[in-house]
């Protein structure tokens, strides 16, 4: 999936001069993206803000460092099992 030139809040910042009364056609200029692209975040992002957004992105990382915790922790476990036996078996 192609990375946006905009992040989330760059794309809110830009849905609220549009909501405040900004034409939406010389909006779409300044910023240089399609008319097609301005239609599409407002129906995503249309009732979001900044914060919503942000909260969301802090909630899917911390679930994202849970998860490599415990693969680190699997990890861990297995490494000391092998360098046990591995240690065992020398005279």
């Amino acid at each position: 999936m192609r990375k946006s030139r905009f992040t989330e809040s760059e794309i809110i910042a830009i849905l609220k001069e549009g909501d405040a009364d900004v034409a939406v056609k010389d909006l779409v200029r300044k910023h240089g993206i399609s008319l097609a692209t301005y239609y599409n975040w407002k129906a995503k992002y249309g009732g979001a803000d900044a914060e919503a957004c942000l909260l969301k992105q802090i909630k899917e990382l911390r679930a994202q460092i849970e998860q490599y915790k415990s693969m680190y922790a699997e990890l861990a476990r297995e490494n000391y099992e092998l360098r046990e036996r591995a240690g065992a078996k020398k005279p």
